[in-house]
């Protein structure tokens, strides 16, 4: 009995201990942990506005007990929460639209002097090609008469061979006769007849009739003008004569000499090694200056002495005159490398006149990417190159409608150059080929093709502004030797003196040039500092504090995470499943034990470990052999 009783713990100590150990177990929390998180969205947030630098939280938090002044400032903040973020998608909206800032710079240095190409101006009458033009002359003077009663005078006229061409069924004239000018009258084409009564030639136009291989759809081209009209139906049939040459080299004539009688650059001689010539349709010769890019003139002063002087012959002697209609030579400023365009960039120069054209360059270097459509050398154009050139966009306009006309009609136009496996567009061979082209040509003005949008700009392009000067060359009083110094060294022959020669000088008219070039007005920097301003402006804080933001956010995002996972824990603890069929409830009672014992199972494992020890349960007071003689 008394071993019972020395086993028993008073009352009062029992307390004490329990009250220790509660004590020692709410003080094991408080160590910090590695990681840990809030219990609550409220302790996160109540946190977050007592201790973050950014303005203004911390009125949600310390204002509490006033509900009216909580609710103002939680209206102000989030105002100005969205007040900012609208701003910053303004700034991202600019940032991805890819802005530019404009460059200007001048430069001073020795300037490479362009390329000049000059030509005739008038097409030379070929020899290989001669007994074909003389009888598209023979029938273009009676289509004059008979639609407007002149009598063209030609200088070679051999009717007894048109009579026998006119036999052949395949001849020159069946062709013409195919593709005749009519007189339109109130969007009506209607044939001339041969004796047809006298009428008012101004009521009518006049144009001619482009049908397709079975006559079933015709194509009407008509001119106000008649000029324009019998020029460019003599140049339709022209353009098939000459594309009948199967080797282009038959209309190599060139006559530099009689064309170009003087020749000088920095005051030095110019000789055959400066100039290449090719032949144009409708331009004639045509000799480009300054090409051979081993061997480029540079000038080193600007002037009109220290550039490119020519004296050149414009009189028409053996030339086509219903194909130009115009005096003089044409004359063209452009960047090496690339194809000399008459038609766009070339303006004429006049007969007995000295012609003086002053140059400034300048380059223009345009962004490529995200910040234009720019291409840097054409190679990512869905166009296929087809001049042996560097691309411009003139380049892949031509090629984009080259490369259609020989898909759409089965012929390459003669101008432009000819696709891989196609031939030159000849009516012997393609007879509605004519009617294939005005058809295509008016779909690609409309740009129905698409070649205006497939073709980008380069990035990187040179331009020359161009002004010119004139005076009267040779003058009055000094006519007469100059034209005696011509004809004795360059065998000129002279009937018209005042329209006989020309003068061009081409020159640098400074020495400094022009880089337009791009750099990107909003970069990441850049946006980098407006967000920030922004950020300060409404909030007045750093970076610290974005930092600070995000770490609520990971927070926020951390207690939802835990939260849904107790949440699912204890649905699958207190949700078992059914028992099965049959069964004895001590099972179900065995099934559903570990599941409610799991958490109690926690706190008795923490309670274990915070027992004090063997020795601890000795009574405090007196010793145990003192206590033992009391009892």
């Amino acid at each position: 009995g008394g071993s019972v009783k020395r086993g028993k713990m008073p009352e009062g100590e029992k307390m004490g201990q329990r009250k220790q150990e509660e004590e020692q177990q709410q003080k094991e929390p408080e160590r910090e942990g590695l990681i840990e998180f809030y219990g609550s969205y409220q302790e996160l947030f109540q946190f977050f506005c007592s201790n973050t630098t950014i303005h203004g939280a911390i009125r949600l938090v310390c204002s509490k007990k006033n509900k009216m002044k909580t609710a103002f400032w939680s209206v102000l903040f989030f105002l100005t929460f969205g007040l900012m973020y609208w701003q910053f998608g303004i700034l991202y909206r600019e940032y991805f639209s890819y802005p530019v800032n404009l460059n200007l710079n001048l430069n001073s240095d020795r300037l490479t002097f362009p390329a000049v190409t000059l030509c005739t101006l008038n097409p030379y009458r070929y020899s290989a090609i001669r007994k074909k033009l003389d009888e598209l002359d023979q029938i273009t003077h009676q289509t004059l008469l008979d639609l407007y009663d002149y009598n063209m005078s030609l200088a070679r006229s051999d009717w007894s061979t048109l009579s026998a061409r006119k036999r052949s069924s395949r001849s020159l004239l069946h062709h013409v006769q195919r593709h005749p000018l009519r007189r339109q009258k109130r969007d009506n084409l209607v044939n001339l007849p041969e004796n047809s009564p006298s009428v008012d030639k101004n009521d009518w136009k006049i144009g001619f009739v482009l049908c397709s291989e079975n006559n079933k759809d015709c194509f009407h081209q008509a001119y106000s003008s008649g000029v324009d009209a019998v020029r460019e139906w003599y140049s339709f049939h022209y353009i098939n004569i000459l594309a009948q040459m199967p080797d282009a080299k038959a209309l190599d004539e060139s006559d530099f000499e009689n064309f170009i009688y003087a020749c000088r650059f920095n005051e030095a001689t110019c000789d055959k090694a400066n100039y290449t010539h090719f032949h144009h349709p409708l331009y004639g010769n045509c000799y480009t200056f300054n090409d051979n890019s081993s061997s480029l003139w540079t000038s080193s002063l600007p002037g009109i002495n220290n550039g490119l002087s020519l004296v050149v012959r414009t009189e028409q002697n053996d030339f086509i005159p219903l194909l130009s209609t115009v005096t003089g030579a044409r004359v063209m400023v452009h960047d090496q490398n690339e194809p000399a365009f008459m038609d766009d960039g070339g303006f004429n120069v006049r007969p007995g006149v000295e012609t003086s054209i002053s140059m400034r360059k300048e380059m223009t270097v345009r962004l490529g990417g995200s910040y234009s459509d720019c291409t840097e050398d054409g190679s990512d154009v869905p166009v296929q190159n087809l001049y042996s050139s560097r691309y411009t966009e003139q380049v892949c306009i031509r090629s984009c409608f080259q490369l259609n006309m020989a898909e759409r009609c089965g012929c390459a136009y003669y101008f432009y150059p000819l696709p891989t496996g196609a031939e030159y567009c000849d009516y012997t061979k393609h007879v509605a080929w004519g009617y294939c082209y005005y058809k295509l040509l008016a779909e690609f003005k409309a740009d129905v093709l698409g070649c205006f949008h497939k073709c980008r700009k380069p990035c990187k392009m040179t331009e020359y502004q161009l002004s010119a000067g004139y005076s009267r060359w040779p003058s009055a009083v000094s006519e007469d030797w100059v034209f005696y110094m011509l004809s004795q060294q360059n065998k000129y022959n002279i009937t018209s003196k005042r329209n006989g020669v020309a003068k061009v000088n081409i020159f640098f008219e400074e020495w400094n040039y022009k880089t337009n070039g791009e750099s990107p007005a909003f970069t990441v920097v850049t946006l980098l500092s407006q967000l920030g301003n922004q950020w300060s402006l409404w909030f007045g804080s750093s970076v610290l504090s974005v930092m600070e933001l995000a770490e609520l956010i990971l927070d926020f995002i951390a207690i939802t995470f835990i939260l849904a996972l107790r949440w699912f824990r204890s649905r699958q603890q207190h949700s078992p499943p059914g028992p099965p069929p049959n069964s004895h409830d001590n099972t179900a009672f065995q099934d559903e034990t570990p599941g409610l014992s799991a958490p109690h199972r926690f706190t008795v494992e923490a309670v274990v470990t915070m027992l004090p020890s063997y020795n601890s349960l000795e009574p405090r007071g007196p010793s145990r052999d003192g206590e033992m003689g009391h009892e």
